[in-house]
């Protein structure tokens, strides 16, 4: 599952990689994200959004493995502690927590909830995500018409509903106590992946989680920031094959071909 903002399309690298690797993976669209519907409250509180992916993983049927990064995570927290959840293998979390610094989660939302109006061009659009990167301007933005949409005016807005940043989502997410309890309900193998350069979990929560989740296997990507998968893409494949070959090694010698899917989720 993606973060915040984003669509199923960020992981297609990594779910290419593991098809390849044995297993399949479905890719979402989150509930008010990309193509997914947006909710008619505007309610996407996290145990919301859990409930939605819950009745998706139901429909899938076997057990499977979760892999969330920052709310996809925060989602797949929530999800495994529910007393309808589905039969969970394995939750990866990327870079997300129960614990997260309040600096790094203030600028992803500073950043998400700038440029309501959108932009003029999808290179304007390019800068602005290179700024809160701290990395250079993509040189060839197309690739970015999957995050964004042209509405009637012409100008690139996020792919998203905005209604998913108002203050009550936004605080509801944010409950270390709920994530926690949550995930504490769980048995089943947790890992971890960290970005060594992220200001969103850092060492100490890294540290702080671990103690909590002693069964956790935990992965520290050095050069990654936040954005783990995009960040050190490779890296982060292999440490979360690594992980799932130990958590469920059968799905890896599945009798059908490997498969990549992007799939939808209309909840």
């Amino acid at each position: 599952m993606h973060g915040g903002g984003q669509t199923r399309h960020a992981w297609h690298g990594t779910a290419m990689a593991l098809a390849r690797a044995g297993w399949r993976a479905v890719a979402l669209d989150l509930p008010g994200h990309g193509e997914s519907a947006w909710s008619p409250q505007g309610d996407y509180h996290v145990d919301k959004l859990a409930a939605d992916v819950s009745r998706l993983c139901h429909s899938l049927g076997a057990p499977l493995a979760i892999v969330g990064a920052s709310l996809g995570g925060m989602i797949g927290m929530a999800l495994v502690g529910r007393a309808d959840a589905p039969a969970v293998a394995a939750l990866a979390l990327v870079d997300v927590g129960p614990w997260l610094e309040s600096a790094g989660v203030d600028r992803i939302v500073n950043f998400m909830r700038a440029h309501p109006d959108g932009f003029a061009t999808l290179e304007e659009a390019a800068r602005h995500i290179a700024d809160y990167r701290g990395r250079p301007v993509q040189a060839h933005p197309r690739g970015l018409g999957k995050n964004l949409r042209q509405n009637a005016a012409g100008r690139w807005v996020w792919h998203w509903d905005p209604r998913l940043m108002n203050e009550e989502n936004h605080s509801h997410r944010n409950d270390p106590d709920y994530l926690s309890r949550s995930l504490a309900r769980y048995l089943g193998p947790v890992a971890l992946i960290r970005g060594g350069r992220s200001d969103v979990i850092s060492a100490a929560g890294a540290a702080r989680f671990c103690e909590a989740f002693p069964r956790a296997r935990f992965y520290e990507l050095a050069k990654a920031g936040h954005m783990v998968a995009g960040d050190a893409n490779d890296v982060f494949t292999a440490s979360l094959i690594d992980f799932l070959g130990v958590a469920m090694p059968a799905a890896g010698a599945a009798a059908t071909a490997p498969s990549a899917t992007n799939q939808e989720s209309n909840p």
